[in-house]
């Protein structure tokens, strides 16, 4: 029994952040940033709104799309390293404020890969019989951004992305998904204060230590190589040649990292899908944000085979074959 997805829908908040209004906020300049990153604008929540209500946007959308109610679900997964709080999980909101009364729920974590992570967990389920599955990956990188450090606020967005899974027929849908994980390089990317090893304090707050820290430079190099490498994986495990890749949706990190990954896989460029410049990096949310618009745009069109590959904080990298 294979998984399918039955329907995409994606959320980003009204408010836009330009580069031109980062000149005014840290010393960057809108060539500087486009250069370095494709990024023009992002997207940032209002004052009040949160993980869960972009969440439950791109929910209800995917959703309307796959033509399935709240109430016939029977799990959610949601994909976040920005909830609304350490707990509840933030999916167990959702599940509230969808009215999804059946459904298990649980948060998944991790980071820029949560959704391909989520997505797998998904299709297991589904194969065991489960009908139908909500994965929602929801971010608002906003609220662990340093807006005073030029390196990486020009890089995070808020949005939300959703697919609902359900039974598919033999031959399509998901064909296969690959997870990898290696804990050695956690100071890469990551955010030290604020857990249970350095405790919300006055002096985590004062030394910012509840902001993303990343080394570009480095990151830059394995986030290449890992996901050309869980690229190939997934084309290798079905048995198709990497020519056949009809739409290719990789995490939305950088432009440089976009065009290394498809430049070394010999995908062309019409294959890539992109919207970085768009909604910046948006974390788990990236993937299906992309996947929704290249849906509505006709992009992705019945029958094609479509690759998703990512790569994130822990570290993480992860890669999915479909057939759409």
């Amino acid at each position: 029994m294979n998984s399918a997805i039955l329907g995409t829908g994606s959320y980003v908040p009204n408010r836009v952040l330009t580069n031109a209004d980062l000149e005014r906020m840290v010393d960057t300049s809108d060539t500087w940033i486009v250069e370095r990153t494709g990024i023009r604008e992002r997207r940032l929540v209002e004052p009040g709104q949160a993980c869960s209500d972009l969440g439950l946007e791109a929910a209800q959308r995917a959703l309307s799309a796959a033509k399935v109610k709240a109430c016939d679900i029977d799990l959610i997964l949601l994909a976040t390293c920005t909830g609304d709080a350490p707990l509840p999980s933030t999916a167990c909101l959702l599940q509230h404020q969808l009215g999804a009364t059946r459904a298990a729920a649980c948060d998944i974590s991790a980071a820029c890969c949560g959704f391909v992570y989520a997505l797998s967990i998904a299709d297991a389920y589904i194969k065991t019989g489960m009908r139908h599955v909500l994965v929602v990956a929801s971010e608002v990188m906003s609220a662990i951004t340093d807006w005073t450090d030029r390196n990486t606020c020009v890089l995070f967005g808020d949005g939300a992305g959703a697919v609902v899974l359900g039974q598919g027929s033999e031959g399509s849908g998901i064909l296969s998904t690959h997870l990898h994980a290696n804990g050695r390089l956690p100071e890469m990317i990551h955010v030290p204060g604020g857990g249970s090893k350095e405790p919300a304090s006055k002096d985590v707050l004062d030394n910012k230590r509840c902001f993303i820290k990343m080394k570009g430079n480095e990151t830059f190099k394995i986030a290449v190589k890992s996901m050309e490498e869980a690229a190939h994986e997934a084309v290798n495990a079905n048995s198709v040649a990497m020519t056949d890749i009809d739409v290719f949706i990789p995490h939305q990190a950088n432009m440089r990292i976009l065009k290394a990954v498809s430049q070394r896989l010999g995908l062309a460029q019409e294959k890539l899908m992109i919207n970085l410049d768009k909604f910046g990096n948006t974390s788990a949310a990236s993937i299906p944000l992309a996947l929704d618009e290249a849906v509505h745009s006709q992009k992705v069109q019945r029958g094609q085979l479509v690759l998703l590959a990512a790569f994130g904080a822990g570290l993480t990298w992860a890669s999915a074959l479909v057939r759409w």
